[in-house]
């Protein structure tokens, strides 16, 4: 049986971005970038600012509700809480991002050496809601200092440091790589497969896909998370529950 994908090959998630203070005096989350893909927010409610690092320079992009942008990999991001801001996240390629595409913006010290980073990036496991609160201002403030290292250089003209963090976080995510090729094949390559049949099928005036038609449906995890920007409510895309009562299979497949 073949599950069909979310639309895209993406996943989704609500967020409610933190709203203590980061060590600069501002509220929010914890600046990184992905490695390979692109990250939307469709802000839902409250107000804030997106705060990014590219090679271009230093930006900050006002958030209201309706608000609706989207950031390549290699952006550094930053989520600003202005007021109760809520986003229903999109990211490309379902399964990357949860598997570790995104890296933090940890001083160079720390992000330069893959197993001192795993270390500061990774949260007790057993602990309290108040012990796991604690890790994440600790993780989150380490970020902000490195991305506040990496804005002024970038905007003093000196690229030197962004670049090195783009090296190191090549350098921290290169292993999981053919496990990821893989995700990638059986997610987002597979949809694109899919719809160049059904084009093709059509073409000749086919129209078997339609009758395998279905409606699926993800609910929101129960608890939410301590996401890297917020309190997060994933969906788990990759096993919805199938309302129809057509099953797609492969032998319907164009």
């Amino acid at each position: 049986m073949v599950t069909p994908a979310f639309p895209g090959g993406t996943s989704v998630s609500r967020l409610s971005v933190y709203r203590d203070m980061c060590a600069d005096g501002l509220a929010g989350g914890t600046p990184h970038l992905h490695t390979a893909s692109t990250e939307g927010y469709v802000v839902v409610g409250g107000s804030g600012a997106l705060q990014t690092v590219d090679m271009s320079g230093f930006r900050e992009i006002q958030l209201e509700a309706g608000s609706t942008v989207w950031f390549t990999p290699g952006t550094i991001h930053r989520a600003i809480n202005g007021g109760d801001l809520e986003v229903v996240v999109v990211m490309q390629n379902a399964g990357l991002p949860e598997a570790g595409d995104a890296v933090m913006t940890f001083p160079p010290e720390v992000v330069g050496d893959p197993v001192r980073y795993r270390a500061a990036a990774a949260l007790p496991s057993d602990a309290s809601d108040e012990e796991l609160a604690a890790a994440v201002r600790r993780r989150r403030d380490m970020a902000v200092e490195g991305f506040l290292r990496i804005a002024r250089s970038i905007d003093g003209g000196d690229s030197g440091p962004l670049e090195s963090l783009y090296d190191s976080a090549v350098a921290i995510v290169r292993d999981a790589v053919p496990g990821w090729r893989q995700t990638w094949e059986r997610t987002v390559g597979r949809e694109a497969q899919l719809t160049s049949q059904v084009l093709d099928a059509m073409e000749r005036g086919d129209g078997r896909h339609l009758y395998s038609s279905a409606v699926l449906e993800s609910p929101p995890s129960g608890t939410a998370g301590w996401g890297m920007c917020g309190r997060l409510r994933t969906h788990d895309v990759t096993h919805p529950h199938v309302h129809s009562a057509n099953a797609v299979t492969d032998e319907q497949v164009p």
